[in-house]
């Protein structure tokens, strides 16, 4: 564990303060250089563009993923024993499926030429989505991006959501509605209380997942166009791979490392504090 996990770690801390290129790749001469590196990094414009793509992309993913997973373990909740069977096995199906696979399905849905969305908008009677490059426009490739990580990311929420969902006791229904709760009110004042530890434990794995995405933008259009789908993660590849600055990468990830951990903290400051004041 400590050579799979922590040795990775640590070597890229030790080349974020160096002058590590391709050459020093190859021959293995880097130089420490301090904090070159996080000046350079910190004094680029189209870094902290990325860097508030990267929040707006979390926030933007985070929402909609509890959104329709807390709607979705309602749902199950209320479905007879044959259509949660079948709810829960298209779930985990979903779930299952590689995130290869499934960004090559989405890829092929919105092809210009052959994809199935253009036809069936096409045969509705928007003409001007015929040949339509989604891909090719920024803000078309943000939202599919987006809906693609939704799409994959729900059935886990959704499946832990209602598994907490089926700890709560059926007697607290009947008091609150025998005291006239109508469903929001029964939400608020006893679902949403007791599941709210796994709510918060499963909104923070969510925070994780979408705040260092990265095949699914890969694959699909390497942060293209222009910067519209760059995060934090793809601008750390792009610029190793592209630019040969290994260094300079290794700081973007470090940075990325840092602000992550940030958030987390911030939330789980602000979650306990929450705790010991119900308590």
């Amino acid at each position: 564990m400590l050579y799979l996990l922590l040795y990775p770690l640590a070597r890229a801390v030790v080349i974020s303060f160096q002058d590590f290129r391709l050459r020093q790749l190859i021959v293995g001469d880097a130089s420490f250089v301090g904090l070159r590196n996080y000046r350079e990094l910190l004094g680029d414009a189209r870094f902290w563009e990325v860097v508030r793509r990267t929040f707006l992309f979390m926030a933007v993913n985070v929402v909609l993923i509890m959104v329709l997973a807390m709607l979705v373990a309602l749902m199950i909740e209320r479905l007879g024993r044959f259509g949660r069977t079948v709810v829960l096995g298209s779930l985990v199906l979903v779930w299952a499926m590689p995130v290869i696979a499934a960004t090559t399905v989405f890829q092929w849905l919105f092809h210009s030429r052959f994809g199935i969305v253009n036809e069936v908008l096409v045969s509705l009677g928007f003409s001007s989505y015929e040949g339509y490059a989604w891909l090719a426009h920024d803000k078309a490739a943000f939202a599919i991006i987006v809906t693609l990580i939704v799409w994959q990311s729900v059935p886990f929420a959704a499946i832990t959501l209602y598994s907490a969902l089926t700890t709560v006791p059926r007697e607290l229904y009947e008091s609150a509605r025998i005291d006239g709760a109508g469903a929001g009110r029964l939400f608020r004042s006893v679902t949403f209380p007791l599941i709210r530890p796994l709510f918060m434990l499963v909104l923070s794995l969510e925070v994780i997942w979408t705040f260092k995405a990265f095949v699914q933008i890969w694959v699909m259009t390497k942060g293209g166009p222009g910067d519209a789908t760059t995060i934090l993660p793809v601008y750390a590849v792009q610029t190793a791979l592209s630019n040969q600055r290994y260094d300079l990468s290794s700081a973007a990830s470090m940075v990325t490392v840092l602000l992550m951990s940030g958030v987390l903290v911030f939330y789980f400051r602000q979650l306990f504090r929450q705790e010991g004041e119900h308590l």
